[in-house]
């Protein structure tokens, strides 16, 4: 089972990327999907998930700015991101997760299988 992350790059601020998750080995259309960013000297925290039945939650500084999306047949996962800032620089990740409920969905202990990463850097 393999996650590859793809989409980053360098904007401007208020630019957009479409950052992408594609799932090899794995059927994921129960699973939760995830995504987390690690920026420059920071810990690794949640950004956003889509759950098995389309549910979305999203950190706080993300909302009405991110858009979390999944495709079941193409067993990918998007995140579209808006009006970036610069303290969206970081190394973003997707993850999935057959086991998570509501209760741990922000939580990285929650999903067992994780993508590479890729960069993202907003420059104001």
């Amino acid at each position: 089972v393999q996650l590859q992350a793809s989409g980053g790059g360098s904007v401007q601020a208020g630019g957009s990327l479409r950052l992408s998750c594609a799932a090899s080995g794995r059927n994921f259309r129960r699973d939760t999907v995830a995504w987390f960013r690690q920026p420059p000297g920071k810990e690794r925290k949640f950004v956003a998930a889509v759950r098995y039945n389309g549910h979305n939650t999203y950190e706080d500084s993300v909302k009405g700015r991110f858009t979390i999306s999944r495709d079941n047949a193409k067993n990918m996962g998007y995140l579209q991101m808006n009006s970036l800032r610069p303290e969206d620089t970081a190394v973003y990740y997707c993850a999935v997760s057959s086991s998570v409920i509501l209760s741990n969905l922000a939580s990285q202990a929650a999903y067992a299988i994780w993508g590479q990463g890729t960069q993202v850097t907003v420059s104001s």
